[in-house]
């Protein structure tokens, strides 16, 4: 099967993640590449990676009005990342915006467009935060609630915990592709993320792509760790 793993290269150095990226190739299925890498290295750092030949998963998890998400989303069509993410808390018509956006700019340019994914609740939140920020009800049913909200906005995919996966798989359409982060091998620290799972666990639920970092980016040798992932997931 393909890799579903996108490692997360947290840096803002150019050349560190043109390394890094060029170690794991052929090790994972693609490179995310976030807001701290973005704000540091602009575009050009990430046409920087792209150029390497692997698909890109930006992640700015875009969240404004309407009209600036639009805006902002044809920037990032430009780019022509495989994946990039809004957050589904901006509501109904700022994700219609972004979705519209990046397809309108790829046809206009004729680039591939890019899919646009939904976050529903980041991986660092966890119960007690919810109830802080004031959302009410279980993690799981603002999940549902606002998975729903981004199916009917019509985005390509969406971004939950590994704990949410399944029971998302079994709302959404067939074609939705569910990205999970929170991802940590049996033999990994969880580090600050609360809601997670193991790379095997969470396929079996239901996951499309594991976005992976720190088990991968932070260990001694990077390319085993990589190598040791896809083996136990048989990719």
């Amino acid at each position: 099967m393909p890799n579903p793993v996108y490692v997360a290269i947290d840096t803002t150095n150019v050349h560190q993640a043109a390394a890094l990226a060029t170690s794991l190739k052929g090790l994972v299925g693609g490179v995310k590449l976030g807001l701290e890498f973005f704000t540091a290295a602009g575009p050009a750092g990430i046409e920087a990676v792209a150029s390497l030949g692997m698909p890109v998963f930006l992640d700015l998890k875009l969240h404004d009005i309407p009209n600036t998400v639009a805006g902002a989303m044809k920037g990032v069509a430009r780019l022509a990342p495989r994946l990039t993410t809004i957050h589904a808390s901006g509501g109904l018509a700022m994700m219609k915006a972004a979705v519209e956006s990046a397809r309108e700019e790829a046809a206009r340019i004729g680039r591939p467009a890019t899919k646009v994914l939904a976050v529903t609740i980041l991986t660092s939140i966890d119960q007690g935060a919810m109830a802080a920020i004031g959302y009410g009800g279980s993690v799981l049913d603002q999940v549902r609630r606002l998975a729903a909200l981004a199916e009917e906005a019509g985005v390509d995919g969406l971004v939950c915990s590994p704990h949410e996966v399944e029971s998302l798989r079994a709302m959404t359409r067939p074609q939705t592709v569910l990205v999970v982060p929170g991802i940590r091998p049996a033999w990994a620290e969880a580090g600050d993320q609360k809601r997670i799972m193991t790379p095997s666990q969470a396929r079996a639920r239901g996951a499309d792509l594991l976005v992976i970092g720190r088990p991968i980016t932070g260990a001694a040798d990077p390319a085993a760790a990589a190598r040791r992932i896809a083996e136990e997931l048989g990719a």
